[in-house]
């Protein structure tokens, strides 16, 4: 036996082994899932009687191991379930010769077996057969679990035949000498006859016996032969089987005193020792039920008087595996009692007395084993010490296993399992992978940092093939790393695949602002109805309590709106300190609370860059609050996600901003030529867009004035107004003069559509004592002025009472002005 099983513990020894195989071609999904089915039959209550007895199901398992049976019985492969697809008649034959082969492999310990077929209909499936159950297909077979049960109760038949037999002294018998497969040679020759050897006889068949009782749950009975065979075995120095009986002692000590398991996996175990209620139940020893299955006999004084204290426990075990020792063939015995040992003492809470279990385990030799034996060895040492709570000594059992899977023997190295145990070592080192935890001050962190760990898992990732995983590390190592990274490091990053890092940890110092909208699209309250919002609006509640919460200053609203349907942006200050040229891909916005486009953007940082402006925009796609968290890059395949929040330097005057629903946009040109003198808007609601015309007094003109939607939203109202703009207020009259019925009757204006509105120019000036009139006045013209933007229910058109100085030249008109305003 070579190949140990680490997941074996002391409760095992009360179960009988099941083999579940496939025969033939049988998909892997659904073999498994019948598995599956089958391994939740893990115990069976036995009809007429108060025991129960308890399966473990392998799916693969070496035959070689199944000649250790004598020796532990819990090892002996009673059962065997095969599972095949069979579709045409025909097939049958060969499936049947392929079943009867494949329980010839463990036809010397097998006690029962069943074959389960899927697919087969026809005469064949519906023969009545104790050995064989047909099923049309993988779904249709809800009996598997009571098939599994019957299979069960006829395994624990013969097992309690043999026990039966076995167990009745037959004076003037000869006892068989039960033998390892090792031993079978050192026997030849022997004097059957000597005391010595019949003793020898004795105890080897004491302690088989005691398996036996253990398995069919007669525990107490158990205990008595185990304790009988270590007097008889000790008594010849037949070491070897003394530490078997010794380990089976304690096999069945932590079964009483621990019902509920060792290994964790089996906590829903039911407890096999009788309960008070049963006690009028109880039999006379040997005495048989109506199906000639006798109970246990036990009682909880005998049991208590047989059974090893918890602390002796350990003691017998440190003694089994003292003899174990002796042998260089039971290594693997030897190797699953100190792992058996760990789990008892993990529960015990007796950390440093299993940490010695384990250190003898590592020097255990078990010959020449495989590169995944050899994995598989390092990080079960890995798993047993956390369970103990030696974390860093788990983590180096974990990294040995790292190494190994990368090992130059290995003709493909598994650089992917290598580095996620190498990823697994670092809590047990109390080393992070959290930017937050790597420290940014000068000084032995320089020295310390990147510590043999993380120089394990980057130096590994050196000579791993470009795959995300590598590309993402570097990146980290870089971010986290750079003003004191290794030249290897940077060199390995810039000559293979030009990583980077996340722009987050990469920045040293980084602001944040959202910008508001042109001025074109900004929307403003319209006064009409202000009323309107005062009546809704909420009380005001003065606290004297101020909570102070974490970003608080970062995430505060802004006092400007964002438009739905509107392109938005935001702005970010970045700074790139690394050496090297620094491209940034698909980089994008991070956003909550609204449906949010955002548009990718790239970017390429110069070499120890200065303050680098870069301008991330979206399109808000509903309306409501919106929350920008971060931001987004995709750095040659390294995709990160970088969140504010988690950036302790940056400078941000707010990420909260309202977005409104879309709003109409409005459109304004004239049939008169622009003006070369744009004028400041008089207000923040209005835009200028000046045309001019020169007119004498008395002269009329018609002007045309063409509004057309360009927006997503239709206009329902129009209104126009004008004023004069003169500060001397020596020119008076009305010059402007329209009508918007026309106009009017096109509304609601539907985006795309446009409509023209005609004024009428008229120049009606009195010069009557104002001598200095025309000094005063410039040139003649008139001034347009739009808002292409307004409410989603209203545009309007209306008069202004500011008043503007207008420059002086020679001629002899006036401005007015036209506006466009949002209400």
């Amino acid at each position: 036996m070579s190949v140990p099983d680490y997941l074996q513990c002391a409760e095992d020894h009360q179960t009988v082994l099941v083999v579940v195989q496939p025969v033939g071609i049988v998909p892997e999904d659904q073999f498994f899932k019948i598995y599956k089915r089958i391994a939740s039959v893990s115990q069976v209550s036995i009809r007429d009687s108060q025991r129960l007895l308890y399966i473990r199901y392998r799916h693969h398992y070496l035959p070689e191991n199944n000649e250790w049976g004598d020796f532990q019985t819990h090892r002996k492969v009673v059962g065997l379930i095969s599972i095949t697809t069979c579709g045409p008649a025909k097939e049958w034959p060969q499936t049947a010769e392929r079943f009867h082969g494949q329980k010839e492999v463990y036809s010397s310990t097998l006690y029962d077996s069943r074959l389960l077929v899927f697919g087969l209909q026809g005469e064949i499936a519906e023969q009545q057969r104790t050995d064989v159950a047909f099923y049309p297909s993988f779904e249709d077979c809800s009996d598997v679990e009571k098939r599994v049960e019957d299979f069960v109760e006829s395994i624990f038949i013969v097992l309690e035949s043999k026990r039966l037999d076995r167990a009745t002294d037959k004076s003037g018998d000869k006892i068989p000498l039960l033998c390892v497969p090792f031993e079978k040679k050192d026997f030849v020759g022997l004097d059957t006859d000597s005391r010595h050897y019949k003793k020898r006889c004795q105890g080897r068949m004491r302690k088989h016996v005691g398996d036996l009782c253990l398995q069919a749950g007669m525990l107490q009975d158990a205990l008595v032969h185990y304790h009988m065979a270590v007097e008889l075995l000790r008594g010849v120095n037949d070491f070897l089987w003394l530490g078997a009986a010794l380990e089976g002692l304690c096999s069945a000590s932590v079964i009483f005193h621990y019902p509920g398991g060792t290994a964790g996996k089996t906590a829903g175990r039911k407890p096999s020792i009788s309960q008070p209620a049963d006690a009028g139940k109880r039999h006379r020893p040997g005495a048989l039920t109506a199906n000639g299955i006798s109970a246990d006999t036990s009682t909880e004084i005998g049991r208590a008087k047989n059974c090893l204290s918890p602390e002796d426990i350990i003691e017998k075990y440190k003694e089994a595996i003292s003899y174990y020792g002796k042998y260089k063939n039971a290594g693997v015995i030897e190797l699953e009692a100190c792992v058996k040992a760990v789990r008892v003492l993990a529960i015990q809470k007796r950390a440093r007395e299993a940490s010695e279990f384990l250190q003898n385990a590592v020097y255990i030799n078990l010959g020449q084993l495989s590169e995944e034996e050899k994995i598989q060895r390092y990080s079960i040492l890995s798993e047993l010490y956390e369970l103990i709570g030696f974390h860093r000594k788990s983590a180096f059992f974990k990294r040995v296993a790292a190494m190994q899977c990368v090992a130059p023997t290995i003709p493909e190295p598994g650089w992917r399992a290598c580095y996620k145990l190498l990823l697994e070592t670092l809590p047990g080192y109390s080393l992070s992978l959290d930017p937050k935890d790597f420290s940014k001050v000068p000084g032995w962190s320089t020295l310390q940092y990147p510590s043999q760990g993380l120089q394990e898992v980057t130096f590994e990732l050196m000579n791993w093939p470009l795959t995300p995983e590598s590309r993402m590390h570097m990146s980290f190592m870089l971010n986290c790393n750079n003003k004191h990274s290794s030249q290897p490091l940077e060199l390995w990053c810039i000559s293979c695949c030009n990583i980077e890092a996340p722009t987050t940890h990469l920045i040293s110092e980084l602001s944040v602002k959202l910008l508001n909208l042109p001025v074109s699209l900004r929307p403003h309250k319209v006064k009409g109805l202000l009323g309107q919002n005062m009546s809704t609006a909420s009380p005001f509640i003065y606290s004297p309590i101020i909570m102070h919460n974490r970003g608080e200053e970062r995430c505060k609203k802004i006092d400007f709106q964002w438009v739905q349907g509107d392109v938005c942006e935001v702005q970010l200050m970045v700074y790139n300190p690394m050496p090297y040229e620094l491209r940034v891909e698909n980089m994008g916005l991070l956003t909550s609370g609204v449906e949010f486009e955002s548009l990718p953007a790239a970017l390429s940082l110069p070499a120890e860059s200065g303050l680098y402006p870069v301008t991330l925009v979206g399109v808000p796609r509903t309306a409501g609050n919106i929350t920008v968290n971060g931001y987004h890059t995709s750095v040659f395949g390294v995709t990160s996600d970088c969140l504010l929040e988690g950036l302790a330097g940056v400078k941000s005057s707010g990420c909260l901003v309202e977005v409104i629903p879309s709003l109409p946009r409005l459109q304004l040109s004239t049939s008169l030529p622009r003006s070369a003198h744009t004028p400041q808007p008089m207000s923040k609601e209005e835009l200028s867009s000046t045309v001019s015309v020169q007119l004498f007094n008395g002269e009329t003109q018609q002007l045309t004035i063409t509004l057309e939607n360009i927006g997503s939203e239709q206009i329902e109202t129009l209104e126009l107004t004008s004023k004069i703009v003169n500060t001397k207020e020596k020119v008076f009259g009305e010059f402007l003069s329209w009508e918007l019925e026309e106009a009017s009757s096109h509304l609601p204006l539907k985006p795309g559509q446009a409509v023209t509105l005609a004024v009428s120019i008229k120049v009606k000036l009195d010069f009557s004592g104002q001598e200095s009139l025309l000094q005063d006045l410039n040139d003649d013209g008139i001034s347009v002025t739009g808002l292409p933007i307004s409410s989603p229910l209203r545009q309007v058109l209306k008069p202004r009472s500011e008043t503007k100085p207008v420059s002086s030249e020679s001629g002899k008109a006036e401005y007015s002005h036209v506006k466009v305003n949002k209400q």
